[in-house]
């Protein structure tokens, strides 16, 4: 508590959540927090929720960390700016580790897609305008605003300043090489990135002005080009993204040097390049959850790379991640039709397991498995398919079973190390017939400003979600409350956030219904046509 005097009278007083906590970073043994050594499972976050834009209900955030908790998660990268301060609040509060994120950009304005990734001219438009003017004042008002969370262990000068050739560009480009990289080779009329380990060394120093508790690192997208100028030197702790095959080499050549994943694909390959490697003591993947933007080419809207999507549903590689990460036994099934070939996709690529069971008579279908439990046997129709025991595909992380379609029930029953059964179900959907909805509260507050969370589903008439629906919901709300969104997350619909309709996507619709000014009941009506529809009793409170 910090008081204010003049005299014996008060003038101001505040009070300031702190925690107390010890960490580590060992350039050969990882990281310890209170002595325990342990890996980072970190995810990276963009600000805004989907059809909610970036003004987000603290509500929407506790539910979307819990989640990420039970995946396993324990780190979030702030990307790449300040964030609301109840964000920071949360994560000192369920225990997660925070790498403060300031700059996307510096002196040299990055590549701006205006018509489409790749297509046209990009626009240079942005931070870097008025990076002279204002970097020191805006690094210096985010440590002093966010310091004192405890969840905090890493304040990051930037993402991806070393971009090749996105602006700066070096003569190393001839003979090296980089995963992202813009244009091929060494562009001599690029900004002189000579220039990056002078400002990496003037922020670094502003830092250390006003915190010098935590180290200072930042998101690098080229050590090739960082190695050379000065960049990685300047940091306390070197963030590489998507650069896992120069941790080896790169701890040889920079013993000193902390190195970590700091922006990762989704791969089980590149997990193991930290499992295996104790001096790799960090992974964040892009990203935790789906955000507006980054999204290619209209009409497509937000990007897809995230394990939650934009309305904090779970997606395949949610479970995924969890099989990996968490230690809680669990077990997932989806499918896909066998694919033509087994080339991965790009390293955002989700897995292909979708929770359904509908496909044509013959069709041949892959059934996929995530588990961290040591067995797994499938069931068709209670006809054994085979039981497999996850260690036989430790390369990949997926077990799997291809199998002709057949309607009925598809179960997965997983034995734990304590030989407990964990069962999962897929059934063939029937006909669309109605609406249900689930509500995660019944009281909303008028003075705590309260929000509900509707989940919408498509169901047949033995309640078995109809993944495929894409039936238009319409909201009516009687009662004191306000109707803040729709949210089906589907990237390519462009219906405007502002109404009370929109199709469900992939069997599922998400309403965010905000608390009015009058105590009372209040009901809410969801519709569509040829749907029995759902109702949803609340109660407003003062």
């Amino acid at each position: 508590t910090t008081t204010i005097k003049k005299g014996t009278v008060t003038i101001d007083k505040i009070d300031t959540k702190v925690g107390i906590r010890e960490f580590h970073f060992d350039a050969n043994k990882g990281f310890t927090l209170n002595g325990v050594p342990m890996k980072i499972n970190g995810v990276c976050v963009h600000h805004d929720a989907g059809c909610l834009g970036a003004a987000v209900p603290v509500g929407v955030w506790e539910r979307r960390l819990l989640l990420l908790k039970e995946m396993g998660c324990n780190s979030i990268r702030m990307s790449h700016n300040p964030h609301a301060t109840e964000l920071y609040d949360l994560c000192d509060k369920l225990g997660f580790l925070v790498m403060d994120e300031a700059f996307d950009e510096w002196e040299g304005g990055k590549n701006k897609w205006v018509q489409g990734r790749n297509v046209g001219p990009p626009s240079l438009q942005g931070y870097n305008e008025v990076f002279a003017e204002w970097h020191e004042r805006d690094l210096r008002d985010q440590i002093l605003k966010n310091r004192n969370h405890p969840s905090i262990f890493m304040w990051s000068i930037g993402n991806e300043i070393d971009y090749p050739n996105d602006p700066y560009s070096h003569p190393i480009l001839n003979i090296g090489t980089n995963p992202q990289i813009f244009g091929r080779g060494y562009h001599k009329d690029s900004p002189n990135s000579d220039r990056l380990g002078v400002v990496a060394k003037e922020l670094v120093k502003i830092v250390k002005q006003y915190d010098v508790t935590r180290p200072v690192t930042s998101a690098l997208a080229a050590a090739i080009i960082s190695n050379e100028t000065g960049f990685a030197d300047a940091l306390d702790i070197a963030g590489y993204n998507y650069q896992e095959y120069r941790y080896v080499d790169d701890h040889k050549k920079y013993p000193n040097r902390v190195i970590y994943g700091s922006e990762n694909g989704f791969a089980m390959n590149v997990w193991n390049d930290v499992a295996k490697n104790d001096f790799i003591s960090a992974q964040y993947l892009w990203t935790g959850i789906e955000y507006l933007g980054e999204a290619g080419r209209f009409p497509t809207k937000h990007s897809t790379s995230g394990m939650l999507d934009l309305a904090g549903l779970r997606k395949p590689e949610y479970f995924f991640r969890q099989s990996i990460w968490s230690t809680k036994p669990m077990v997932y099934i989806g499918t896909t039709l066998v694919p033509a070939n087994e080339k991965e996709g790009s390293i955002w690529s989700q897995k292909r397991a979708d929770p359904i069971w509908n496909y044509n008579t013959g069709d041949k279908v892959r059934v996929s498995c995530f588990t961290n439990c040591k067995s797994v046997e499938l069931f068709l129709n209670n006809k054994s398919l085979g039981a497999k025991n996850r260690a036989d595909f430790e390369t990949t992380g997926v077990i799997f079973w291809d199998t002709p379609f057949e309607p009925g029930t598809l179960k997965a029953v997983a034995k734990d190390a304590g030989n407990k059964n964990l069962v999962q179900v897929l059934n063939t959907a029937g006909q669309a017939v109605a609406i249900t909805a689930s509500s995660d509260i019944k009281q909303l507050s008028i003075g705590k400003r309260g929000l509900a969370r509707i989940e919408l589903t498509i169901t047949d008439e033995n309640r078995n979600m109809v993944y495929l629906s894409k039936s238009e919901i319409t909201c009516t709300i009687n009662g004191s409350a306000k109707l803040l969104g729709l949210e089906n997350s589907n990237p390519r619909d462009t219906t405007q956030y502002k109404t009370n309709k929109r199709t469900a996507f992939k069997g599922k619709l998400v309403a965010y219904i905000q608390v009015g000014d009058k105590a009372g009941p209040l009901k809410i009506t969801f519709t569509s046509p040829g749907l029995k529809p759902a109702n949803v009793e609340l109660e407003v409170i003062k």
